[in-house]
């Protein structure tokens, strides 16, 4: 089963694209280190986003291209931005105190574990990892909503969404909707609720590689990506 989902699931790309179809205009938006960066590539037309990083800066977006990077300008993740007109910059501590006095919309994170309480664990102790939860855990409770982008299984295999989370928690209850590589969940009354699947994939198969129940409506809608 996992070499068959490994040809029909998505791309990191094509998750973080659909993740970027559901952010509103106007919103003030965090994206974690890594992954969920890819977001801002995806900003669907005629939409405004203002995006803020944890190291002082609101409303940034794009790439510099190579050998043209200020690296007196990067994001939390430590990678080169460019600014957009109107951008500011400000202390740490004012950052944190944007984040912690909820003004910002939209965090997105990537994740090991999310359980169908909403409580997610997305930083580890394991060897290699930064061994520290990070601002992560103000992110989770400070945004107005927060949203997860990850593969559908861990690399073994193993199961993402759980009933109850067995690694290091960042939050409780804090996470509304997960984009995966096969579906789209939200959290709806400490449930995974279906909203979207890949039509190549059955709810047989999906709820086989899902420890939560998952409760899925007679609406649920096939999940479309472009091939990116």
């Amino acid at each position: 089963m996992n070499s068959q989902l490994d040809k029909i699931k998505l791309s990191n790309a094509q998750i973080a694209w659909r993740a970027a179809q559901d952010i509103e205009d106007g919103a003030y938006v965090n994206l974690g280190i890594g992954f969920p960066e890819m977001l801002a590539k995806f900003k669907p037309e005629g939409r405004e986003v203002v995006y803020q990083t944890e190291n002082g800066i609101l409303g940034f977006g794009g790439v510099p291209a190579a050998g043209e990077e200020d690296w007196d300008l990067i994001n939390a993740g430590k990678k080169a931005i460019k600014l957009k007109p109107g951008a500011a910059f400000f202390h740490h501590a004012d950052s944190f105190a944007m984040i912690r006095g909820g003004h910002l919309d939209l965090a997105v994170l990537g994740a090991f574990q999310v359980a169908e309480n909403g409580d997610l664990a997305n930083w580890s102790t394991g060897k290699g990892a930064i061994p520290a939860v990070g601002g992560a855990m103000d992110l989770v409770h400070g945004a107005k909503r927060v949203a997860v982008v990850t593969d559908h299984v861990t690399k073994d295999g193993a199961p993402k969404l759980m009933r109850q989370c067995t690694m290091p928690l960042t939050g409780l209850q804090c996470i509304t909707t997960v984009y995966t590589s096969l579906a789209v969940f939200d959290i709806i009354d400490k449930r995974f609720v279906l909203r979207e699947k890949l039509a190549s994939i059955s709810l047989d198969e999906l709820q086989a590689v899902t420890e939560a129940e998952i409760l899925a409506g007679s609406n649920v809608g096939d999940l479309v990506v472009p091939s990116l």
